[in-house]
């Protein structure tokens, strides 16, 4: 009787119909499920690759900075396969006296110690100022003595200077990464001696700090003069007691032809003007001394016993 039914069974004309739809089916929600599977992991990786480009904010509902930023590493402010040197050192007083005579800057018959480093070609040639470190510009402006100065600001505190600009390629509040061209040297009236150039200064916490110490190495690690000089303290006492032991022979130009290099927007008073003024409160001095001379005691006696 079973044999019977399934004979009967596979004549009946819409049963091959019904299996082919049935497997059919089958086949679509396979595949379906296949592709909802693959499109769920994709999605997961690409929110795993998104999570850099994400805005991190911190408890106090300030946007934070990711710690990857701080692994730039600090480079020359110049394309890198640019033929160009440093003409002008940052003066540091730990430095040899060759390379402290290499750090002034001599202006108006005076030296004044480099802040910086001055950078130019052989030949003299204009060439393109690039950014040592991705930033913000947080200033453009131009200086009677420096020229064209541009200020980029960066992770941990730091901040870096560029100034002898002939032509500037970006204005304040752009951001800027490392590489991307900021104008073009050209001359100042301060740097006048070293043609085009640029002068490139970093600076930690507002205070300048030596750019050739901190090439090639990350923005975390720039510390300022005072950090380091607190930390070589105490190694350095002995040192400095022997050296005050030891007489030094007297170089040109001496220490009291030295002076800081002036500020931005200040110019350097002339030499002449400083003299005059000498030379006038001098002459005033001695006129009120002889205005005011009272004679002595011995020539009150010598008089009374001349009556």
């Amino acid at each position: 009787m079973t044999k019977l039914k399934f004979k009967r069974l596979m004549r009946k004309k819409w049963l091959y119909p019904a299996l082919y739809l049935a497997v059919a089916a089958l086949v679509l929600v396979g595949v379906f499920w296949y592709q909802q599977s693959s499109n769920d992991v994709a999605d997961q990786l690409n929110e795993g690759n998104q999570v850099e480009d994400d805005v991190f904010v911190n408890e106090d509902g300030e946007e934070a900075v990711p710690v990857t930023g701080q692994d730039e590493n600090l480079v020359m402010p110049v394309a890198s396969d640019l033929e160009a040197a440093i003409v002008t050192k940052y003066f540091d007083y730990d430095a040899s006296d060759d390379e402290q005579e290499s750090a002034l800057v001599l202006y108006n018959n005076k030296y004044y110690q480099s802040k910086g480093i001055d950078v130019a070609t052989s030949e003299g040639e204009a060439f393109d100022v690039t950014a040592a470190l991705s930033g913000t510009v947080t200033e453009v402006k131009e200086d009677p003595l420096y020229g064209n100065v541009v200020e980029l600001t960066h992770d941990n505190e730091v901040t870096t200077v560029y100034s002898s600009l002939a032509e500037v390629a970006i204005q304040s509040g752009d951001e800027v990464k490392q590489g991307d061209v900021l104008g073009q040297a050209g001359q100042n009236s301060f740097g006048q001696a070293n043609g085009v150039h640029v002068h490139f200064e970093v600076r930690k916490d507002d205070e300048p700090v030596n750019p050739e110490t901190f090439f090639g190495q990350a923005v975390s690690t720039i510390e300022s003069a005072e950090a380091t000089t607190e930390e070589e303290a105490e190694g350095s006492e002995e040192s400095e007691e022997a050296a005050e032991e030891e007489p030094t022979l007297e170089e040109e130009p001496t220490e009291s032809d030295i002076e800081p290099a002036p500020e931005q927007d200040e110019a350097p008073e002339a030499d002449g003007e400083e003299t005059e003024s000498d030379d006038a409160g001098t002459t005033d001095d001695a006129g009120e001394g002889e205005d005011t001379e009272e004679p002595s005691l011995e020539d009150e006696s010598s008089s009374s016993t001349q009556s």
